[in-house]
């Protein structure tokens, strides 16, 4: 969805990470993937739904090796879930992923 059609207005902190989790939507997440430079396919949506859903359940940002969990089980990748979600956000899970998914930016995290 081009930039000028998304009608929600968020605001982000001076990294681009949303101020607000709860403002996330999918036209924001195509905006923020915009301004990072990618194209969302299927199984970034995979991943950034996965995500969301996982801070639903816990109101906290899943890290980066519960995101490899779930695509080398629920997607099938197998050994090789860890290197296509850097595949997919090549810029780091924290940069990218984390901020793609409307999450605020962690202070400390794993990478996977």
């Amino acid at each position: 969805m081009p930039a000028h059609m998304i009608k929600e207005e968020f605001r982000t902190d001076d990294e681009g990470y949303l101020l607000d989790p709860a403002d996330w939507s999918e036209a924001i997440a195509a905006e923020l993937a915009r301004r990072e430079g990618l194209a969302l396919g299927p199984l970034h949506w995979e991943v950034l739904k996965f995500m969301r859903q996982y801070y639903e359940e816990n109101q906290i940002p899943a890290d980066a090796r519960f995101v490899v969990k779930h695509l080398a089980e629920a997607q099938g990748l197998g050994a090789g879930a860890r290197k296509r979600l850097f595949e997919l956000f090549p810029y780091g899970y924290v940069k990218q992923a984390c901020k793609i998914a409307g999450m605020r930016r962690p202070r400390v995290w794993s990478t996977g």
